[in-house]
């Protein structure tokens, strides 16, 4: 298997994290969103990262990659097979993909894409607003559900890797979590991140 994509994205870090928890052999090819790439553009024709080339079978789109992991190699199993539990799995992978990332990201892309990755100033105000006025209802939200060391069923699962994955991003633009105002959402990311799984992701090559 041939995965696109820089583990600066969150969503490449899913599929790094995937691969690495089902020990799965794999070639990890960093490029970035729509890169010249060739081989990638096949894979990805809108661009999008992270993409897989899997023996021919070309696929792009975290959520869909896993799920193809997931039923190709389905030991450690990752997507909880009893109902609600399922549902709850896609419930926090969609929540990870589509409520977290666009908001947690906002103080990355101004404090480290832009002027690390582009050479552009960011823009500080646009941080912090996420930070004051956006993170607090996500972040309750969080600490509502958190019950011991995993999201969904007392396992670690898809549910577990998409909530966390953005949070590394936030720890590269140095906005932690605050512990005082949510203990356990603070001690959930620290101890997801430490997972070994999540090690080797966040060592993987950005490019």
């Amino acid at each position: 298997m041939i995965l696109y994509g820089t583990s600066y994205s969150p969503f490449v870090r899913k599929i790094l994290v995937t691969l690495a928890e089902k020990n799965v052999a794999f070639e990890h090819k960093p490029v970035f969103f729509h890169a010249p790439d060739e081989s990638f553009q096949a894979c990805s024709p809108l661009g999008k990262i992270p993409a897989i080339e899997d023996d021919g079978f070309r696929l792009a789109d975290s959520s869909a990659i896993s799920a193809y992991i997931e039923a190709k190699h389905p030991d450690p199993a990752l997507w909880p097979q009893a109902p609600k539990e399922r549902a709850r799995a896609v419930w926090f992978d969609k929540f990870g993909d589509t409520e977290l990332f666009p908001v947690l990201i906002k103080p990355f892309a101004e404090r480290v894409v832009k002027p690390v990755l582009m050479g552009k100033p960011g823009d500080e105000a646009v941080a912090v607003k996420a930070v004051t006025d956006e993170f607090p209802k996500l972040y309750d939200y969080l600490e509502s559900q958190i019950d011991g060391p995993y999201l969904v069923g007392g396992a670690f699962s898809i549910a577990d890797i998409a909530v966390a994955t953005t949070f590394h991003n936030l720890r590269l633009a140095k906005e932690p979590v605050d512990a005082g105002r949510w203990p356990k959402l603070a001690a959930y990311i620290d101890a997801t991140l430490a997972r070994p799984s999540f090690v080797t992701a966040i060592a993987a090559a950005t490019n």
